[in-house]
């Protein structure tokens, strides 16, 4: 029992302190070690350098060519000016009277073709904001309204979406990026439906008038940006060549080294989807550059060098995470949290896998971080009760990643904590609306995927 306490406890003290603002590259290890100490009183600096440092590197070496890319390739759209141009586009093409969908709308493409929803949300937050003033809709639903269209449905429920969170799942069940995506639209058009509504009725209920709450980041003044067309293309291209390389391309080379110690003695069929996104991603930027090159290439060096950078954080913070979850998988009390969760639905591990994976990722504030301790802890525990009771590896797969999406933005995690002041808003005065559509929507669509998957399979 002493052991579970200080699992718990070490969970709540990441979960607090990360909220506080402390960094995951300090809290992760030293909690980790000192859950070691007080648990088992066990080997700290072999718990530190065999375990968590080795789980830490591991997730690098496995994710890090995706992070890179989609940060350099969310870097160039902001920079090309192209980010901004799909959104005004999209926005002012639906008008006024559509404005909280067009909103939605614009923060969907966006991250469904790679950019990064922190890009998103600097680029679209000027724009949503003039149309909700023109439009006299009340500032505090701007927050929600871009969470719902950048952190639900695109980052992990439809197929094909190139987010990390569609990413990770891939080598622990051997699937794509388009795992289940019969489920994952309809998962999808859940989040997006009821989202809006909801939307919807709270500017109903909170009357006309934009209000003046908050500053919020002003918008960048107007430059030489790219036609719609060309705007749109390296998102076009994302999505087609990842289903290119996934079905075509990839699957008809000869990849028969790969069973060779030399290159890790597996097969493409783990490596196929992260290959297809890392060439898709590759290519795409480079269109993006070529089509942008004008606007582009006096700063060029500098934009690729600062979308760079912008992957070490994001990546670093997630790998901490998952060297954390292994030195807590490592205690002897973890065997116990371990039976109980996969005893959570019975015979069915769809539900184990949604409860454990929910829970992990609102403790740690993280989707990609919670899924990535839930895997590296459980991942093979699960799809051998997936294929014991005739479960697709798809359909575990898109368990997981939509499980991710609801519980990781609560109060403390990070994404929120960035739109909000992007916004120039609080907790108290915009949490509400997210809450109901970034948490509450996505587990009631997690609730209808696991009933779907269990009545009717992967389709």
């Amino acid at each position: 029992m002493t052991g579970i306490l200080v699992i718990v406890a070490a969970l709540a003290a990441l979960m607090y302190l990360a909220y506080r603002g402390l960094s995951l590259l300090l809290l992760t290890p030293a909690l980790a070690v000192l859950a070691v100490l007080v648990a088992e009183g066990g080997p700290l600096l072999a718990s530190y350098t065999q375990v968590f440092m080795q789980a830490t590197g591991g997730f690098i070496i496995q994710y890090f060519p995706l992070f890179l890319l989609g940060a350099v390739f969310g870097k160039l759209m902001e920079a090309s000016g192209s980010a901004r141009v799909l959104a005004d586009g999209i926005i002012r093409g639906l008008g006024p009277a559509r404005a909280i969908l067009a909103v939605i709308l614009s923060c969907a493409v966006m991250t469904y073709g790679g950019v990064s929803l922190f890009v998103v949300a600097f680029a679209v937050w000027p724009i949503a904001s003039a149309l909700f003033r023109e439009a006299e809709l009340p500032k505090v639903l701007i927050p929600a309204t871009i969470a719902l269209g950048a952190f639900t449905f695109t980052m992990t429920a439809l197929p094909g979406t190139p987010a990390i969170q569609n990413a990770i799942p891939m080598p622990y069940f051997g699937t794509t990026p388009f795992a289940a995506p019969g489920l994952g639209i309809i998962t999808g058009a859940m989040m997006l439906g009821l989202g809006w509504a909801w939307l919807e009725r709270r500017a109903r209920v909170l009357g006309p008038g934009y209000g003046e709450v908050g500053e919020g980041a002003a918008r960048a003044p107007a430059r030489d940006t790219p036609g719609l067309a060309v705007a749109a293309a390296p998102l076009v291209l994302v999505l087609g060549l990842n289903l290119v390389f996934t079905f075509v391309l990839i699957p008809r080379m000869d990849t028969s080294y790969l069973a060779l110690p030399a290159y890790g003695a597996t097969d493409v069929g783990s490596l196929r989807g992260v290959w297809s996104i890392i060439a898709a991603l590759t290519f795409a930027s480079l269109v993006l550059v070529a089509l942008n090159w004008r606007r582009l290439v006096e700063g060029l060096g500098a934009t690729l060098d600062e979308g760079a950078k912008d992957s070490l954080k994001p990546i670093f913070n997630t790998a901490s995470l998952v060297g954390f979850g292994a030195v807590i998988a490592s205690l002897s009390a973890f065997g116990v949290i371990r039976d109980w969760v996969v005893t959570v639905g019975g015979d069915n591990p769809l539900i184990s896998l949604a409860v454990g994976t929910s829970l992990l990722a609102g403790m740690t504030g993280s989707a990609s971080g919670g899924m990535s301790i839930a895997l590296s802890t459980l991942g093979e525990t699960y799809l051998e009760m997936g294929q014991a009771a005739g479960i697709a590896p798809d359909l575990l797969h898109r368990v997981t990643a939509v499980a991710t999406g609801g519980l990781d933005a609560l109060p403390h995690n990070g994404a929120v904590i960035t739109l909000l002041t992007i916004c120039g808003l609080t907790h108290r005065e915009a949490y509400r609306d997210i809450a109901m559509v970034a948490v509450v929507i996505p587990i009631l669509a997690l609730v209808v995927l696991v009933t779907l998957g269990t009545l009717f399979g992967s389709f």
